[in-house]
């Protein structure tokens, strides 16, 4: 990974809660130091970090924590996006303070059908508001979730007027014409990431850097392998072995399904528990993902 922009596998690393529901920090620290170990970044505080569940407090907490046990912070790429202004600009100084250098960003996702204008001027008071030189911002395209898509033309204005600072986007639409539009674009070193592993290969042919998958979490190893070798004979082979682990995955409730693999291959079951409004894998849930994953032998070693 440049010192400057990111290129890789980052995880959007679930987030260990305890039966009063504060973040667990030892557990999330040692599940980031496991990611990290099989060659993944941390995007903390993603979608599958149920982030959007956690006050910025908590997640400055968290944050301190991992630096303080001796997380690289330039393995980070921290989601700093809220719907209040003053929230992400609070967060983004945080971040910067630790020594990261990058930030994933949601848009301001309450209201909804706002205009390019109003996203820009959100992105831009952020980027102004913060006045640092070293903030790389990677931008959160998620509509599904947000209800807020981010534009092409949106995109080109804020690279075109902050070309240092926007340095990428993760695309998780889950269309590939659309990550495959964000490539196309000719914005100078900008980096595309896919929200999935299922087109990391497709995404790597055509120019991208990599991807930001729930997946990650749980089969880091498989994911930068491919990562590694998407020029080699085997890569299509590689990319249908990472696509028949997704797909079961994506059968059930991603976040309760992500926590309960880690749960039952780390032997501890504090990982089941999930935040509200979210909720926990069912009985018979647990045993079809138990016998899927074992019929595939599926592993997390070293977990």
């Amino acid at each position: 990974m440049s010192s400057e922009r990111f290129s890789g596998i980052l995880a959007p690393v679930i987030t260990p809660f305890q039966e009063n529901l504060a973040a667990n920090h030892s557990r999330f620290a040692d599940h980031c130091r496991w990611i990290t170990d099989h060659g993944c970044g941390l995007a903390v505080f993603g979608t599958n970090s149920e982030a959007n569940s956690m006050s910025v407090p908590e997640k400055i907490d968290l944050l301190d924590h991992l630096v303080a046990t001796g997380i690289e912070p330039k393995l980070m790429m921290p989601g700093t996006g809220c719907c209040a202004l003053t929230d992400s600009i609070k967060l983004t100084n945080h971040v910067l303070s630790l020594g990261c250098r990058s930030v994933l960003m949601l848009p301001p996702f309450y209201f909804k059908k706002v205009s390019d204008e109003g996203l820009y001027t959100y992105y831009s008071s952020v980027i102004e508001g913060v006045g640092n030189a070293n903030l790389r911002i990677y931008l959160y395209h998620i509509p599904a979730f947000s209800q807020t898509p981010l534009s092409i033309e949106l995109i080109d204005r804020l690279v075109k007027n902050y070309p240092e600072t926007i340095a990428g986007i993760k695309d998780s639409s889950g269309d590939w014409g659309t990550t495959k539009a964000f490539n196309s674009q000719g914005w100078d070193d900008f980096r595309v990431f896919c929200g999935s592993e299922s087109f990391l290969l497709q995404n790597l042919r055509a120019g991208g850097a990599g991807c930001i998958s729930a997946t990650a979490n749980v089969n880091p190893a498989a994911i930068v392998n491919l990562y590694q070798q998407w020029q080699t004979a085997e890569a299509d082979s590689l990319q249908d072995n990472l696509n028949r682990i997704r797909e079961i995955f994506q059968n059930y409730p991603m976040i309760p399904a992500l926590k309960a693999a880690t749960a039952i291959f780390s032997g501890d079951s504090f990982w089941y528990r999930v935040r509200p409004p979210l909720t926990e894998m069912t009985k018979e849930q647990l045993i079809n993902l138990t016998a899927e994953l074992s019929s595939n032998g599926f592993d997390m070693p070293g977990l």
